[in-house]
């Protein structure tokens, strides 16, 4: 499929594959780069390198093969539902598990799970490898997630995440004693220069990005806390705290190895300490009126528990 843009302005003197990361939606700075590698895009008519300039008023035009996905199987994988009706469904993600297929991991995701359970009724925008998904948490990461069954569904709250208006609470086990009780992290995060499949601090190329936190009990080298987030940025959370010098237990891409080393020892914990515990949802018209003000909780999981006994049973409280 050809695909063709006029630079503007304001992109002048702009390297061709960041200037075609923001103007191809759903395209990946990476994956332009390849196809730039293929001579698959051309300014003006002539093919260009990853290293070539655009000029405002150029042509630049890319052919984007059609791609060739798997079949997706939906398969009876048991789904810990929170909530559920004719549009939408909230389900509590168990460690573990990726959200949609990929490389890698084309069965046992949670798509493969909302496939069998919903019967092929689920939202189609995101494309065959990704249907209902309308946003996602990392693997290791638990908690509530919401699925849409229809296209209609999946824009509304697209947009509600986009303006942030619903509300996503985050509880973490970070390391280190936090000093204030409160506190917001507001960097922009953008990939690692060096790591790519890591995500930094990134004020040249990075996005807006800001956590919340707020610090639920101190212990001796750890201390629990409660994230809130504005934006909504991949690993978001982890780079965040990482970058304030506290990053979550467990985490072995962005915390420390000696410090991870303790907590498997200890607790038997092998992956990041983070739990989606908390989604609130604002005043809505039909057809989600059925969720206006309403919140829904997934119950803290044994990890935690496993580090504090029934601490984490208080939400929010002073504990």
């Amino acid at each position: 499929m050809k695909q063709s843009y006029l630079v503007p302005e304001e992109f002048q003197g702009e390297r061709i594959d960041k200037y075609l990361s923001e103007a191809c939606c759903g395209l990946t700075r990476s994956y332009l780069q390849k196809l730039l590698k293929s001579q698959l895009v051309e300014v003006d008519g002539k093919a260009v390198k990853n290293s070539y300039r655009v000029s405002a008023g150029e042509t630049v035009e890319l052919e984007v093969p059609e791609a060739v996905e798997p079949e997706i199987e939906a398969e009876p994988i048991p789904l810990d539902i929170l909530y559920e009706d004719k549009d939408i469904i909230l389900i509590n993600k168990p460690k573990g598990m990726v959200v949609h297929p990929a490389a890698g991991h084309y069965s046992q995701t949670l798509v493969n799970g909302l496939m069998y359970h919903c019967r092929g009724e689920l939202s189609g925008i995101n494309g065959v490898m990704r249907p209902g998904i309308v946003h996602r948490i990392d693997m290791d990461t638990t908690g509530v997630l919401i699925v849409c069954k229809n296209d209609f569904a999946h824009n509304s709250i697209a947009e509600q995440l986009k303006v942030h208006s619903i509300t996503r609470k985050y509880y973490a086990i970070v390391h280190g004693v936090l000093k204030e009780n409160t506190g917001t992290v507001n960097a922009p995060i953008g990939r690692h220069p060096v790591d790519r499949k890591k995500m930094s601090i990134n004020e040249k190329n990075g996005k807006e990005a800001v956590t919340h936190y707020r610090v639920l009990r101190r212990f001796r080298r750890f201390t629990f806390v409660e994230c809130q987030l504005e934006t909504g940025r991949t690993h978001q959370i982890r780079a965040h705290l990482s970058s304030i010098g506290h990053p979550l237990a467990g985490d072995y891409k962005y915390g420390k190895e000696e410090l991870n080393a303790r907590m498997k020892k200890q607790f038997g914990i092998h992956s990041q300490m983070l739990h989606s515990w908390r989604m609130e949802f604002p005043a809505m018209e039909e057809p989600f009126a059925c969720l206006s003000g309403k919140f829904f909780t997934a119950p803290v999981p044994d990890s935690f528990r496993r580090v504090f006994g029934n601490v984490a049973d208080h939400p929010g409280g002073e504990i």
